[in-house]
């Protein structure tokens, strides 16, 4: 999937690409045609670099029923011939999703779209999870027949619905297809079932990777193996190696960590790490001067795991390193440094921004470590994070450190915070927006009252709220 293109933050449509609560509150004022059209652009054209992790499909939902929306542009979107070219699951996962959530709300055209959809597109598997979740046992026994009559009956269809059946997100369908009263489904099913249990059960009696009784030097050639193959295998061998290696290894570890073939020494530097060796942090002060990109990588991986006061007193000497070391050096701070460190970790929060932008992979250690350590003279920067940052999860850490450090969050954007689309974030905002603006009680009472809402956040609300006061 390409990286989607993000509107600036003070135009709608950027708004609701970020996932802001400001978005919905935009909309919600905006000519309804130009909402529509904004917000079916987000979800025909999914808009976080990250689909995985990052939360949209209950944000755009919730703004379809405030915008009471049509579901046609939806619609021509899943069913468009373009589903048949484009198999990936990031062009329909995201409007799938929303669906699911509609049909939760009571939405039945949502509901319809769903079970077509699983009957006749392409990422089938998807709509069917969202409405194992959702649908009656009749409307998913209503699906058996088109969904099985995607794979062949010879052996090679019936060892693809093997594997679909053993790795189903949802098992609710496939349990419901076992026991149906047709012969020609419920037999089916069984056999898929009992084949995809078989083979599972076969796979954990061939595996592959370290046994009892290698020796280090194979831990080292197996790593090595896996970077000739395109796999980083340093971090588990490193930890074949704490059960593997004894005192008497030491010197052969050390000389790996030196200089050792690429994939020995990774594990060797994460290894020491790890176990807190005196050399640690010299050998990984030389990895990052003599190394590879992949050595390099590794040894500043293993430096920020590393726990000890000498870490943390390395970093204050490194801190002032421009190379990536001194990029970790303030990360290392921003986690486990005390108060005399606020200014070189707010000197890396604005050289991360100055120099990589509101989106640096940086931002999220560094944003967390000026409001761990409550550096007020952060907020400027971090409100600049929080407005342009294309990152839900960043947007929320942002959040959180503005909590911490900022004054005026809880009248400011702990009140938007409340429509956003992480619901981490709306946790945030139900436990410091003031209750002074009348939004702020009328959503509060909202969330409480959501079926769809996280209890995380219910339980946020209601510490805020009465009972009695949930009611609507």
């Amino acid at each position: 999937m390409f990286d989607p293109v993000i509107a600036p933050s003070g135009t709608l449509l950027g708004l609701l690409q970020r996932g802001r609560g400001d978005g919905t509150l935009h909309a919600l004022t905006a000519p309804r045609p130009e909402a529509l059209a904004a917000l079916n652009h987000c979800v025909l054209r999914d808009p976080r670099h990250d689909w995985q992790v990052e939360n949209r499909s209950l944000y755009y939902a919730r703004l379809y029923l405030d915008l009471h929306g049509e579901l046609d542009a939806v619609e021509t979107h899943l069913f468009d011939p373009e589903d048949v070219l484009d198999t990936e699951e990031s062009r329909t996962g995201l409007a799938l999703a929303v669906l699911g959530h509609l049909a939760s709300y009571g939405r039945r055209d949502a509901l319809e779209l769903l079970r077509r959809y699983a009957a006749h597109g392409t990422n089938w598997a998807w709509a069917l999870d969202e409405l194992a979740l959702r649908d009656d046992d009749a409307g998913l026994r209503a699906l058996a027949t088109p969904v099985l009559a995607r794979f062949a009956t010879d052996a090679e269809g019936e060892a693809e619905l093997a594997a679909t059946v053993r790795d189903a997100f949802e098992p609710r369908p496939w349990r419901l297809w076992a026991d149906d009263p047709r012969p020609s489904v419920a037999t089916r099913v069984r056999a898929a079932q009992e084949a995809g249990c078989f083979d599972r059960w076969q796979r954990q009696m061939r595996p592959t990777g370290p046994r009892p009784g290698w020796s280090v030097q194979a831990v080292f050639a197996w790593a090595e193996q896996g970077l000739e193959r395109g796999a980083a295998l340093h971090v588990p061998a490193a930890r074949c190696l704490s059960a593997v290696a004894g005192p008497e290894d030491r010197p052969e570890i050390v000389r790996a960590a030196e200089d050792g073939t690429e994939g020995a020494r990774c594990t060797a530097l994460r290894y020491l790490a790890d176990s807190n060796d005196p050399d640690a942090l010299t050998l990984i002060e030389r990895a990052v001067a003599t190394g590879s990109a992949p050595v390099v990588e590794a040894a500043v991986d293993a430096f920020e795991r590393m726990r000890s006061l000498a870490a943390v007193d390395r970093a204050r000497g490194w801190v002032r390193r421009p190379d990536p070391l001194g990029a970790a050096a303030g990360r290392v701070l921003a986690c486990r440094g005390g108060l005399q460190d606020r200014d070189p970790v707010l000197a890396a929060l604005r050289e991360a921004v100055r120099g990589e932008g509101p989106d640096a992979p940086t931002l999220w250690t560094l944003v967390d470590g000026a409001g761990r350590l409550g550096i007020a003279c952060a907020a400027p920067v971090l409100r600049h994070i929080y407005r342009e940052t294309a990152s839900s999860h960043l947007r929320g850490r942002a959040a959180r450190a503005l909590a911490a450090t900022d004054p005026s969050f809880g009248t400011g954007f702990a009140v938007e915070c409340l429509w956003d689309c992480e619901e981490t974030t709306r946790e945030v905002a139900a436990r410091h927006a003031e209750t002074g603006d009348t939004r702020v009680v009328d959503r509060l009472r909202r969330l409480a009252a959501d079926p769809a809402e996280e209890a995380e956040v219910q339980t946020a609300v209601r510490s805020r709220i009465g009972p009695e006061e949930t009611a609507v």
